[in-house]
């Protein structure tokens, strides 16, 4: 994602609104009853009220004593984490939304903060506000982190410091019984038709891809359509081969059609970021705030005991892990489009 709202889909792929075709209205912050907050023994609830777009999963967080002694003094005071999350108007499922209970914000990222939460010893405030918002929320103080499907630049690391958890990548969808299997080298891509959002960073390597081939006397048929539906019909009538969009808003996609009548799967993911470099998504905080080291910790401690694993499992997103949490990793470059 992007600072700017014209060139926040082209940093993460756009289309998040459009997943299955769901548009979903967020009713404002989630209070602390609501949500997966930990409770007292440090179980948290993964999933809560997600509507299909998570498996409901209950996991038990133990806090590490020394990352809460770690924390900046204003923070432990407060015994609370205040969490941005850029979501509104509209939500993106899985990564961020109002449940079906019309007043919890659920979502992977909203999650992933408040088992951060319950390792660094706080209790989880998850608020919700626009893309802007949260930036100049960040900013001014009022939130203490987002986490928020946040890309990884060189622009951002100027203002912010950052703590990775999860791969930026695109995927190619196919209908499950395709055998298409993608692994990065669109030659595979020869003579398919090809869905994708226009104004969006898959468009750009998308048509990348079909300038290369066409040098090759090759071809990728590219085809637009205005909305997830449209797509979804194109692939189950045969039109398209694969739509190629954000790996969040495909695993959403078959994790809600698994049991319909024309499922689709992915066959492979790509970076974000291009074929030199791998996007990386991250919890981001004020620069020199002193936050970030401590998120990271929380966040390795959670790879390393498998609670990770059972996030990413709970959202079908387990094809985005990372081996651990880098503190302020190389990110899109300034002049990245």
């Amino acid at each position: 994602m992007s600072t700017t709202p014209s060139t926040r889909l082209r940093y993460r792929a756009g289309a998040l609104l459009l997943a299955a075709g769901a548009v979903v209205t967020l009713a404002g912050c989630a209070s602390a009853a609501d949500a997966g907050t930990p409770s007292a023994d440090g179980t948290v609830r993964i999933g809560t009220a997600s509507n299909g777009a998570a498996t409901e999963t209950t996991v038990t967080v133990r806090e590490d004593e020394a990352l809460h002694d770690a924390l900046p003094a204003d923070v432990a005071r407060s015994g609370k984490l205040v969490i941005g999350v850029g979501a509104l108007p509209s939500g993106f499922p899985p990564l961020a939304f109002t449940g079906d209970d019309q007043k919890t914000l659920t979502g992977s990222e909203p999650d992933l903060g408040r088992l951060v939460a319950a390792k660094l010893g706080l209790e989880a405030d998850v608020q919700n506000a626009t893309w802007d918002n949260l930036f100049v929320g960040i900013d001014g103080g009022k939130f203490d982190a987002g986490f928020s499907n946040i890309t990884v630049t060189e622009q951002r690391k100027e203002k912010y410091d950052f703590a990775s958890y999860r791969r930026d990548d695109l995927a190619l969808q196919v209908p499950a019984s395709s055998d298409l299997a993608f692994d990065g080298d669109p030659s595979v891509l020869a003579g398919k038709t090809v869905a994708v959002s226009s104004g969006t960073n898959q468009e750009k390597i998308l048509l990348d891809w079909k300038a290369d081939l066409a040098a090759q006397g090759k071809t990728i048929t590219v085809k637009y359509y205005p909305d997830g539906n449209a797509v979804k019909l194109a692939l189950d009538s045969g039109k398209i081969d694969a739509y190629f969009g954000p790996n969040p808003t495909v695993a959403y996609q078959n994790t809600l059609g698994k049991d319909g009548a024309n499922p689709t799967k992915t066959a492979g993911t790509y970076s974000g970021a291009g074929e030199s470099l791998q996007g990386l998504i991250a919890a981001t905080t004020k620069k020199g705030s002193g936050l970030a080291e401590p998120i990271q910790g929380a966040i390795d401690e959670l790879v390393e005991d498998g609670t990770y694993a059972e996030w990413l499992r709970a959202y079908n997103l387990s094809n985005e892990a990372v081996e651990r949490s880098e503190l302020n990793p190389e990110g899109l470059p300034l002049d990245a489009g």
